[in-house]
């Protein structure tokens, strides 16, 4: 494995300009445009490409277009899933989404960060930790997903919150910061 590759998926710092790393990025974001561009009412066609571009998803599952993200192998969706217009996984390290989620309008989910030294910074320097959705999610629209984070099953995420830490199970999160404001049953 490419050495820039291997440290982003240790959660290292790692050279965000690797020629490997953007040949790939490269490759993924033509698949993209792509997908991106199919007729909508060309389900088999839209479900061959994303075959291309994640690393799995499981039955029926339904992304809106657009859909944008770094790399897709990394993307790992189970069964029965649905997201709306203009989610976009920036998947430098693993993302696993569970069964049965739902995904708002406008949602982002970031797994890659920079760091807060600027001499890093300049240098193109990044990391990236890994991000897990439980079953039973729903992710309100305009909402982010920062990285490193998990969700627990049975989880709703309000509409434009900034998840920042984790939620536990059968919660309702809101806000910026997401906070826990109540059980769910």
């Amino acid at each position: 494995m490419n050495k820039e590759k291997s440290k982003r998926l240790e959660g290292k710092m790692y050279y965000n300009k690797d020629s490997f790393l953007l040949q790939e990025h490269l490759s993924v974001q033509k698949k993209l445009y792509c997908y991106n561009r199919v007729r909508p009412d060309k389900l088999k066609k839209r479900t061959r490409i994303l075959k291309k571009i994640l690393g799995s998803f499981g039955s029926d599952i339904c992304m809106e277009q657009p859909f944008l993200c770094d790399f897709g192998y990394n993307i790992f969706i189970g069964d029965h899933f649905y997201s709306n217009y203009n989610l976009i996984i920036l998947d430098c390290n693993k993302v696993t989404i569970g069964n049965n989620c739902f995904i708002g309008p406008n949602v982002s989910i970031f797994t890659v960060n920079h760091s807060l030294d600027r001499k890093e910074r300049i240098h193109d320097l990044e990391y990236a930790k890994p991000i897990t959705i439980g079953d039973d999610v729903w992710i309100g629209g305009g909402a982010i997903i920062n990285p490193g984070i998990t969700i627990g099953d049975n989880v709703v995420i309000g509409s434009g919150s900034v998840v920042t830490t984790n939620i536990p199970s059968n919660s309702l999160a809101v806000g910026n910061p997401a906070r826990v404001i109540r059980t769910l049953s």
